[in-house]
């Protein structure tokens, strides 16, 4: 198995994404889209999550399909993103028929980055601006790192970002994951050369320097960005929310599954995870373009978004770009990267 073409989630046939930031406000907004649309579930695994229109993604509620779903800075701010990404649905003549209505289904999550050194004092909500603008930039090429929900994203030790991987599997399935990186934990082990994520990594898609040697890690749990956030309460101030998509045919169930088994990439990349502090979930997207064989196909397609998903948080961090009034410091500026 190997990437896709971009590793990007994008390589998922038919799938789209589109970002918006505003660099003074350090957020954004990313969407995932496509022409038609797309079977999915969610699994939340965070003790501190912010949503819009999910419970309609589990199993047993009617509507199976989306026209689109967010992923936003802002907090409950951000949530209006979704709004702004209906609007635009809406003037294309897309979504839910319901008699005379169209009504599109846009689910969506948000992160913290309220404190993150960003001009907040906005006097109109930005984040439906925001998710417009970044319906319009859908493509099948789109940038990382300090891009769209990733802009003012923040890891414990360095800048996080937005991040992506993919795969295709040798049953010619392709699989792939974006993330918005703004976790309590870290991404990097101790000493913030190596990624944890390190033992998945494929050449040298975040750097290429091997997993960390040492042993015993883990039983230190350091954080710059607690630190620069005193005396606000940064164990409120992170989550790490992401998307994986295959072009596999799934069941709205077995949509769940995938992010079920996805949010082990996660927990392989960024320690601790899961915290009562971070809103730690995980989209499950099919486009239905090719058909499972076996059950034990489904399985694998859980591992490889596991993998991809670890990846991608890799790179969000790896590919962060420093900006005026920054808190923490990119990964790249402290490390060579040649």
């Amino acid at each position: 198995m190997n990437p896709g073409p971009r590793n990007l989630i994008t390589d998922v046939p038919g799938l789209l994404v589109g970002n918006a930031q505003d660099d003074a406000l350090k957020s954004g907004t990313t969407v995932l889209t496509a022409a038609d649309p797309f079977m999915a579930s969610v699994h939340v695994m965070g003790g501190a999550p912010g949503t819009r229109e999910t419970d309609l993604l589990a199993p047993d509620k009617s509507v199976s399909r989306v026209d689109a779903i967010v992923l936003s800075g802002g907090s409950a701010f951000g949530l209006d993103a979704c709004s702004g990404v209906s609007d635009g649905l809406h003037a294309q003549g897309r979504g839910f028929q319901v008699g005379s209505a169209v009504v599109p289904i846009v689910p969506g999550a948000i992160l913290f980055d309220l404190l993150n050194g960003g001009d907040k004092g906005w006097g109109e909500n930005p984040y439906r601006a925001l998710g417009r603008r970044a319906l319009a930039a859908a493509s099948e090429e789109f940038d990382l790192g300090t891009a769209g929900v990733g802009t003012g994203a923040l890891a414990a030790m360095h800048k996080g970002g937005l991040g992506s991987a993919s795969m295709v599997m040798e049953n010619g399935v392709t699989v792939g994951a974006l993330v918005a990186a703004n976790p309590l934990g870290s991404v990097t082990t101790p000493g913030d050369r190596h990624f944890w994520a390190a033992p998945f990594e494929i050449g040298d898609e975040f750097g290429g320097l091997g997993p960390d040697s040492s042993t015993g890690l883990g039983r230190t749990v350091d954080s710059r960005k607690a630190k620069a956030m005193r005396p606000a309460e940064p164990d409120k101030a992170n989550t790490t929310i992401a998307i994986v998509a295959t072009d596999a045919t799934l069941t709205k169930p077995q949509c769940q599954r995938l992010a079920v088994a996805a949010h082990d990439g996660i927990a392989r990349s960024i320690v601790p995870a899961h915290t009562p502090g971070d809103g730690d979930l995980v989209f499950g997207v099919s486009t239905g373009a090719r058909e499972l064989q076996t059950d034990a196909d489904l399985g694998l397609l859980g591992h490889v978004a596991s993998l991809c998903l670890a990846r991608a948080i890799a790179r969000a961090v790896y590919l962060a770009s420093p900006a005026m009034g920054d808190l923490l410091p990119c990964w790249s500026g402290s490390h060579d990267l040649s």
